[in-house]
């Protein structure tokens, strides 16, 4: 229920003016029982002046009536006037001082991992402008050599909820359209929860792709030709038997 304008004063026109009780005046301006009371005691806002909720269309006089008649009726603001043409701002989510220069990094991680995201759902997420989203998908940010990729849940920018729902909302929205998505792309849609839930693919690094049909090169022959080396040098001891010369003969023969 909506408060009244200037809720002390009114307070205290109330008390003056009606007899009504102090717990449905309280609770119609938003104040505590005892702080009314102390209003008819003089001890609470003294010398604030009455404002009249009648004229300032915020009650009716049938609407006290009952009030007085009833303890147990509870009072309704005819007209919150505090709430005149106000409408719903609709614009970038407000993003606090201290997180503002992280905002690059999270548009980055966006446009890299998500890319079905449309600038309209990334502004709303992280709180920025559709140029600066643009200058980042172009790689046309003056600072994008040193900007890095950064989720945006890691970095407070948004809850986990909200990009799980915007990314469902993407992936809807291309199968309306009858998009076909790649695998990466389908595995990128999958929300948080039902990616934890998932087994564990076996998947092998590109860096060692194809190792698994590695074969050294040669084959039989080279098998055949270390077989004859082996042959040829089966017995150890031809390397140590040296044969007699003749002048070992000859030495023989004098002694």
């Amino acid at each position: 229920m909506g408060k009244p304008i200037m809720a002390k004063a009114t307070a205290v026109w109330l008390v003056d003016n009606t007899t009504i009780g102090f717990k449905q005046i309280a609770d119609f301006v938003g104040m505590h029982e005892l702080e009314v009371q102390g209003i008819a005691d003089g001890d609470v806002a003294a010398g604030v002046k009455g404002f009249d909720p009648i004229t300032n269309n915020q009650l009716t006089q049938e609407e006290i009536d009952k009030a007085q008649n009833s303890p147990m009726h509870k009072l309704e603001l005819k007209f919150n006037a505090a709430a005149a043409g106000e409408e719903k701002r609709r614009g970038p989510r407000y993003t606090p001082l201290s997180k503002r220069q992280d905002r690059p990094a999270s548009i980055l991680w966006l446009v890299k991992f998500h890319p079905e995201l449309s600038d309209a759902q990334v502004s709303k997420l992280v709180g920025t402008t559709k140029p600066t989203i643009q200058a980042i998908r172009e790689r046309t940010h003056w600072n994008i050599s040193n900007i890095q990729p950064i989720d945006p849940v890691a970095l407070g920018l948004c809850k986990q909820s909200e990009l799980d729902a915007m990314v469902q909302k993407a992936a809807a929205k291309k199968a309306a359209e009858g998009g076909v998505m790649t695998d990466d792309e389908r595995r990128k849609l999958v929300s948080t929860e039902q990616s934890l839930g998932m087994d564990a693919d076996a998947k092998m690094p590109t860096a060692i792709e194809g190792l698994e049909t590695f074969t050294l090169a040669g084959g039989a022959d080279d098998d055949e030709e270390d077989e004859k080396k082996d042959s040829d040098f089966a017995d150890a001891e031809s390397f140590f038997n040296i044969p007699d010369s003749d002048d070992e003969d000859e030495d023989d023969d004098t002694k």
